[in-house]
């Protein structure tokens, strides 16, 4: 059966709508969940980071690679990837859930195992990671998708954020993990590519 534009648009748009509902609901509980952590770090004197922080090259660390983006160092360090997160996250789900997931979970993964394998030493917490590689799954998939919405998006988005990428430079990154940047940055180009649409590009 072939349906006219007319029957096909409001389609678009409800699932459109369903994206954009279903990210902000996703995002939205997902910051929420690090803002109750933080308030139990808090309580708990931020034994937490002790216990489930990143500990690069120790053998029983690795497992922490599934906690760390979940602690912070204090309130300030979590405000400041919150609203990035946010943001970033939510044009991510704009795709689907399924492009959301695996975003996330190549950036998430991205970031821990470069702080493990590469980390300074110390422990390493805080969901930058995370924010870095949705950040760089947006730069760049329009590029493989071959979409011109992607990247005007990617456009906007690096004339608004692109300050933040410095934090992958070890001398600019300063006492922040910029291993921790890098993977996560590194996982979001990976994802995109993976991810890549084969023939004509599609909107968001």
């Amino acid at each position: 059966m072939v349906l006219g534009t007319s029957g096909g648009e409001p389609e678009a748009r409800d699932t459109l709508a369903g994206r954009a509902k279903g990210g902000l609901l996703f995002m939205g509980g997902f910051v929420i969940v690090l803002f109750v952590v933080e308030l139990i770090n808090i309580l708990m004197l931020h034994r937490l980071n002790v216990t489930f922080g990143l500990r690069p090259r120790s053998p029983d660390g690795i497992f922490d690679i599934f906690t760390f983006p979940l602690l912070h160092a204090n309130l300030a360090h979590l405000l400041s990837n919150a609203l990035p997160l946010i943001i970033f996250g939510f044009l991510a789900f704009l795709s689907g859930i399924r492009v959301f997931l695996t975003a996330l979970a190549l950036s998430w993964l991205g970031s821990g195992l470069a702080v493990w394998l590469i980390g300074a030493g110390g422990i390493t917490v805080g969901s930058s990671g995370l924010v870095f590689g949705l950040f760089a799954f947006l730069l760049v998939r329009g590029f493989f998708n071959r979409s011109w919405w992607q990247i005007l998006l990617s456009v906007v988005l690096f004339m608004a954020y692109g300050g933040i990428l410095f934090g992958v430079i070890p001398t600019v990154a300063g006492f922040v993990s910029w291993q921790a940047h890098l993977g996560g940055a590194i996982g979001g180009v990976a994802a995109a590519v993976l991810l890549r649409v084969r023939g004509p590009g599609r909107g968001p």
